[in-house]
This record gives structure tokens, sequence and C-alpha cells, in this order.
């Protein structure tokens, strides 16, 4: 028999959903997607046109300054699942860590308050999935064609595109699930990640475009420090001609496919073989293949989004469903010659999230409060009325959904990134950012120093102002904010030397929290 207390849970829970459903959450989640190729967003460039990401923003609410925590994959992940930052849920780098799935996660809270829960696509953790009914996950990074999977516990072969495999995998746990019950779909693209390789149905979509290029692709990186010269992210030395260009074929192909990637990338790879190009013609070059490959994956992304969104349409649950789109973290594309993200800097800072709840969410409407995937789990937890966790660091921001945002919402907000020195070779460092400046600290790597962002008189970030003395009030206020910051998140004083992750660990950063 139930503990009394049990009974009435169940029987409140009931009397509830009866009088009004719980609403259903689809979180579309994809690796690396720039806010900059979402046309939502009103890049200069119009780089791409997004119209099934753009349905969502239309019927729903886009926010523009939606910051992650730790620019990388895994740690990106982890901080959605648990709403804790990486030095507390103890996922801090790609290397060497495994997601300790026996902590609380927002799943499992939703799975014990009802609903069904799956994830299809990239979970990049390490461990097998823990909270979900259903799973079917890409091994480590996965590949772009005819990938393996892990569906329950069990390898498979799926062909076909990744992308499209993903969406096929997502609407089919949609059309098979309980109907009885309130469901959490996390829908988990691998692309556009690295080494961006399109549906050979995209490829060449745009045909010989030339892409406009960024204002700060040729980067001196004159004005700040020794961490943003001696990175290893540039188009120009750091990208691979096999992999990056496609000078080599994706494996494995079937013939058919190889057929179809050769008739693209063979008169690509000898046109610039004769060319011969040098210098700046070079990185324009890489740059506009770059282009070209990046957004044609995502041709298939927001294709497969558009199926999803047509699939709830279709079978009349749309109205009570939340559809969250976002990134793990923003990404480069060509600003500061770099591709990647890692750094605190507004392209690798900032994902993209676009979020619509018929009857709850005013469409077409837009927010720049500080928000950011810390807040997601909370979100959601609140959405399906369940308790949020103290333990948790993210807050809600269904009130900013409702249009109403809270008096005391944040004003700034901490980020951390560790994972140094390979690859990439970017610095550890950690900040304060508001909506006007960011303050930053590299660290550990025995050349430790700081620099400070004016974001309004300096869009592109391209000189530190640390120094100036016009700027030293700003400087103390936020060195106090950012040491409020570290205390109220917990942030360790000292940081284990394996937080780092790469071929050689640097000291330990002995700040005062």
């Amino acid at each position: 028999m139930k503990p009394l207390t049990a009974i009435s849970s169940a029987l409140v829970g009931a009397t509830f959903a009866a009088a009004s459903p719980l609403p259903n959450i689809v979180f579309i989640y994809s690796d690396d997607h720039a806010y900059q190729a979402i046309s939502a967003y009103g890049d200069a460039r119009k780089l791409l046109a997004t119209p099934n990401i753009d349905r969502i923003g239309r019927s729903g609410m886009r926010f523009d300054r939606c910051l992650v925590t730790n620019s990388l994959c895994g740690p990106a992940r982890a901080t959605v699942l648990t709403g804790k930052y990486s030095h507390l849920n103890g996922f801090v780098n790609n290397w060497n860590c495994t997601f300790d799935g026996a902590q609380t996660t927002f799943p499992k809270l939703l799975q014990e308050a009802g609903y069904q829960t799956a994830i299809i696509g990239k979970w990049h953790l390490g461990s097998e999935p823990t909270g979900f009914d259903f799973w079917q996950i890409l091994p480590g990074q996965g590949r772009y064609y005819n990938p393996p999977m892990i569906r329950m516990g069990r390898e498979i072969q799926v062909p076909g595109y990744v992308t499209d495999i993903i969406g096929d995998a997502s609407i089919e746990w949609l059309r098979t699930r309980d109907k009885k019950k309130p469901f959490l779909l996390m829908s988990q693209n691998k692309a556009p990640h690295r080494e961006w390789a399109p549906a050979l149905r995209h490829l060449g979509a745009d045909g010989a475009r030339r892409y406009s290029e960024p204002p700060t692709l040729f980067d001196d990186y004159h004005g700040r420090g020794i961490a943003e010269r001696d990175q290893d992210m540039t188009i120009e030395k750091t990208m691979t001609y096999d992999r990056d260009l496609k000078f080599k074929p994706q494996s494995p192909l079937t013939p058919e496919q190889r057929k179809q990637w050769d008739a693209y990338y063979e008169p690509r790879k000898a046109e610039f073989q004769t060319a011969d190009l040098q210098g700046e013609d070079l990185v324009r070059w890489k740059y506009q293949s770059y282009m070209h490959d990046y957004l044609a994956t995502i041709r298939a992304v927001d294709e497969n989004v558009g199926r999803i969104l047509d699939y709830l349409e279709q079978e009349g649950i749309a109205d009570n469903t939340i559809v969250i789109y976002s990134s793990d973290q923003g990404f480069f594309l060509g600003e500061h010659g770099w591709f990647d993200k890692r750094w605190i800097f507004e392209e690798s800072l900032r994902a993209p999230l676009l979020v619509r709840w018929p009857g709850v969410i005013e469409p077409g409407s837009s927010n720049a409060d500080l928000v950011s995937n810390l807040d997601f789990a909370a979100t959601f937890l609140e959405v399906a009325g369940v308790p949020v966790p103290a333990e948790m660091q993210g807050r809600s921001f269904l009130p900013i959904l409702k249009g109403r945002r809270p008096p005391d919402w944040r004003q700034s907000f901490y980020y951390q990134f560790y994972e140094y020195p390979a690859p990439h070779r970017v610095r550890p460092h950690y900040g304060v950012v508001t909506n006007r400046y960011k303050l930053v600290r590299f660290y550990g790597t025995g050349e430790d120093y700081w620099e400070l962002f004016d974001l309004d008189r300096d869009p592109q970030e391209l000189r530190s102002v640390y120094q100036v003395p016009e700027y030293a009030t700003t400087v103390a206020e936020l060195t106090q904010e950012l040491g409020r910051l570290r205390s109220i998140l917990n942030v360790p004083v000292g940081v284990p030397n394996d937080w780092y992750g790469g071929t050689q660990t640097p000291a330990y950063d002995g700040t005062r929290k």
C-alpha cells in the first residue's frame, strides 16, 4: 500500500491534470549553432534563411542574451541537465570527464512527476543516460553519414544522414509514445559541429555564392593580451585541408554516397589546387568553403525542426506543447579570424534561444535579459509544476516567457572556461558579464592578466580598457561583483589540475572566491 502522502499527491496531480493538462516539452538542441546563422536574429551578413527555426520565434519569443556557463559541448549539456555550473556537476571539460548520472537532473524529476522522457541524438557525456524512458544516442561525437547509435544500451547501425536519422527517431518516438501522459522529448543534433559535413542533397546548395566576410576576419589582436594572440583556432592556420575543407571524403560512405560527394568536392579541390592562393586570398577561400559547408548542415537541421513542428500540429498537440530551440553554445563564423568557441567573447558565449508556447508567450516577442543554459532545468520544472531543488543554481525564466520579468532578475553573469591546452590552446579564464561590460581574468599558465571590454563602445571586443584610467571605477565595481558571484556560486578557490584535461596542466588558480 502506498503511503497516504503519496496517494494524496497522486490525487492532486490527477485532479490538476484533468483540469489543465500538463504541457508537453520539446527541446531541440543543436551543436555549435551560431546565432549569426539563424535568420530570426537578423545578422547583417544574411548568411542563411532558417524558416522553420524562425517559426518558433514568430509564434513565441526570441532571446537575445542567452549566455552559457562554459562554452564547450559536454559541459554545456551537463549544465542543461543539472542546472548547475561545471564545478558542481563535475563535467568541466571534454577530455577526461564522465557525467555522473546519479546526480539530480530535471528529466529524472519530470519522470517522477509522471512525464514520459526521451533523449535522441547527441549525448556526449561518456556515461549512459539516466532519467529517460527511452534513449537513442550517438557514441562520442557521432558521425554525419551512416552513424552507429546506441539504443537503450544496444548498438545499432543506421543508414543515412545523421540529422535526418535524429529527426526520424524523434518523430517515431512521438508517434508511439503513451499518449495518455505528458512528455519531454530532447531531440539533439550533431550538426553543425565540426567537420560540417552537409546532407548530400545540400551540397552546393548556394551555388557559387560568396558570403560576406565579418569585419574582423583579419583581426591582428592588437589591444589585447597573449591569450588572444597565442590561440590555435584560426581559419588561416588551424583549419585542416583533409578534414575541414573536405580534401578527403568522410568515412564511411556507400558507393552511391561517395559518387555524390566526389561530384561536388573534387572540382572544388581541383580549382583550389590550380589557383595556388597565398596570404589573405587563401584565408578568404578557406572562409568561403567553411561557410558553404557549415551553413549547408544547418539546412537539414532547419528542415527537421519543421518536420517536428508539423507533427505536433498534425496530432493536435501543438497548443499544449512548449517548444525550445537552442544550441550548446555559440560559434565563431570567421569573427576574429576564428572558428570554434570556448571564449567569453560574444560569438562564443551567446547561444541562440527561441521558445514557443501558444497561449502563454506573446507571438513575435523578443527579450534582452541575461538568461542562461543554467536556467533551462528550473524553467522546465516550473513549466511542469515540479518544485525546483535548492541545489540548482539556475532560475526559471517562465515569468519572462509570460511577459513579466521579476524585478530582481540577474544583472550580471559568471563565466568560466577550463580546457587547456588542447585543443585550440585557449587559456583558462573566468569573468563577469553585464549588458555593457566584460571583466575577464586569464589565469593558470604563468601569464595571468585581466581585460575589460566595453560593449557599448567596442561591440566587436577589439580593445581591452582595463588599464584606462577612465574605467578605474568600473574595474573596481566589477571586481567586487565578480567576487560576490564566485562566492554565492561556490566556485572553488583553487582549480584541480585534472580539470583542465589537456596534455599538460596549468598551475592552481590561487585567487580567492
